[in-house]
Parts: C-alpha cells; structure tokens; sequence
C-alpha cells in the first residue's frame, strides 16, 4: 500500500518513540490503513498490553482509552482528540448506577465495556458484544442482572438465559435508531443479500437479520459464509475493511446515516501531533483502575475476548 507523506511520518514517528497506534473499525479509512492493531476497543487494549510498547497511542474514544490505560498502567496512554467521546457511556452517571443498586440490591452488575472507568469499578464484571450472553450465564449465584448502559445489548442477552435481566435505559444513537422500514428498503433492492447486525441495534432490528454479532464477529461472517452480497447493521466504518477482506462481494449499508462522528474525529494530522506533542494522556487514578481492572480480568476468566462494539 502506498502511504502519504503523513501516514509515512506517523509510522516513522511511531517508531522511534516505540509507541503503537491502535485504530477502532470504525475509525477514518486512512488511520485505519496504518495502524499497528486494528480490532474492537477492548480487544485492542488487551493486546496493546501484551506488546512492549512505551506509548499507546488510540484512535477511539474516550473510554477505549481508558481501558488501555486500565490495562496498561505502566504504559503512556494517548487520544489524539479530548472531545472524541461516547453518548452511549456517557448515558449513565455513577449516582444513577449507585440509585439503581439500591433499588436491585440482589442483582449483579454487568457493565459494557462501552462505559466509563468509574462505572466499571462500580460493576461486579465486565461484558463485550460478543460475550455479553456468557457473561450473564456465568454467574450462576444471582438471578438478576443490571446490565448498563446499553439497553438493547441487555435485550439481546435476556433471549438467552433464565435470569431477569434489567436493562438501563442507554443506548448508542447510531444503532438505535436504525429502522426496519431502511431494511427493507435496502432488502427489496437487494432481495439475495444477507442482513447482518449488531446486538446494540434494537430488537425490532435484529430479529430481522440473518445474523446478530459483535463487529469482529460480522467481519468473520462476511468471510466465512458463501453469501455474495450484504446488508450491514452496523456503523459505516466496517465497511472499509469488509471490501478490503472481500474484494468479489457486495456490501450495502442498512442506512447512509450510520456514521458516528465521534470515531471519525480523529485526523492524521491530530494523531501526529499527539506524538510529537504528547497530547492528550489518558491516565485512569488507582483508586479507580484497580477495582475496574477486577470486573475486566473477571471477565477475561470467563470469556476470552474477541470483541466488544
């Protein structure tokens, strides 16, 4: 692949400061193109950690840095833009989860890694998109579950198990609002295409696909399967990597407006200039990392992690 001057300088960079860049899927096409990971958030994180790197530098959001930093601690954490945030995390507030624990006081708290450090050092453990279902089925002492802060993630899990699983009222925008009359649009155009989505899409949404996975997890079925043409419930940036994967198949976004801006604010310029400069680090306070690194490594035990948006 032939670079620009700025991915050439950035990789140069990366290099002689011993620093590795991570880029979330559904990051811009070109910082994606030259990243030393490329994978889901958490997953990202847990292999940043098993690399010798001294600095991480993410292109993610907020809480993906978070989690580098939760899983690194000894390692210089980066996010190249301070403003690269996540509605969905930040739809629920420590005093709401403290509310909510008070009124479940019986109930295990399973949080998505897509939320804060602090609600993950408040939660019993840990879940991805993918492990979501074992997670809950895991724990085998509580028959209810908080599972925070993404709802439709919670009624996907519920289909799944026994327990009562109590979903918070979260959600990511660019799922949630996808809707079945865009799908069957997108199908009547395409009638021999297969619909995938991801659990974070509401129930109305996944009970119409051919297949319901973590974003890793779609990627490996648009590989694996003999289908030739799909529609993609998921945001846009996969899109790039899937035509990458798959050059001879068809890939049709369910909906034009699946982009989260967020992801996308992240520029090569700001990734060089947040190693030239060392902005912006990401350093999650002990008395925080420790107790959220706990409800990670406790999933880990259950599930190895494959993906998590």
């Amino acid at each position: 692949m032939n670079f620009t001057e700025t991915q050439n300088e950035i990789r140069k960079v990366l290099e002689d400061k011993n620093a590795i860049l991570l880029a979330h899927y559904y990051e811009r096409d070109e910082v994606q193109d030259i990243a030393d990971i490329l994978d889901d958030s958490l997953a990202l994180s847990i292999s940043a950690a098993q690399t010798d790197a001294d600095i991480i530098v993410f292109a993610g959001v907020h809480f993906m840095a978070e989690s580098a930093s939760i899983l690194s601690p000894d390692k210089t954490v980066l996010l190249p833009r301070l403003d690269a945030g996540c509605p969905l995390a930040d739809m629920i507030t420590l005093p709401q989860l403290e509310e909510q624990k008070r009124e479940y006081p019986k109930a295990a708290v399973v949080a998505y890694v897509n939320s804060s450090a602090e609600i993950k050092a408040h939660s019993d453990i840990c879940c991805t998109s993918a492990n979501t279902v074992q997670v809950v089925n895991s724990l085998e002492d509580r028959e209810q579950i908080l599972a925070v802060p993404d709802g439709n993630i919670a009624r996907y899990a519920s289909r799944f198990t026994t327990k009562e699983v109590i979903p918070w009222k979260g959600y990511c925008p660019v799922h949630h609002f996808l809707r079945p009359d865009e799908i069957k649009k997108a199908q009547k155009a395409h009638p021999g295409a297969k619909f995938v989505a991801h659990p974070e899409c509401t129930p109305e949404v996944f009970d119409m696909a051919d297949f319901v996975g973590s974003t890793r997890e779609l990627l490996d079925f648009a590989q694996k399967t003999d289908a030739e043409e799909f529609i993609i419930g998921t945001e846009m940036g996969v899109m790039h990597q899937l035509r990458k994967q798959n050059p001879h198949k068809t890939f049709i976004p369910a909906s034009n407006r699946m982009t989260c801006s967020d992801m996308k604010k992240i520029t090569l310029d700001d990734i060089l200039t947040s190693l030239l400069e060392r902005r912006h680090v990401i350093k999650v306070p002990e008395e925080v990392r420790i107790p959220a690194n706990r409800a990670l490594e406790r999933m880990l035990k259950v599930s190895q992690c494959s993906d998590d948006v």
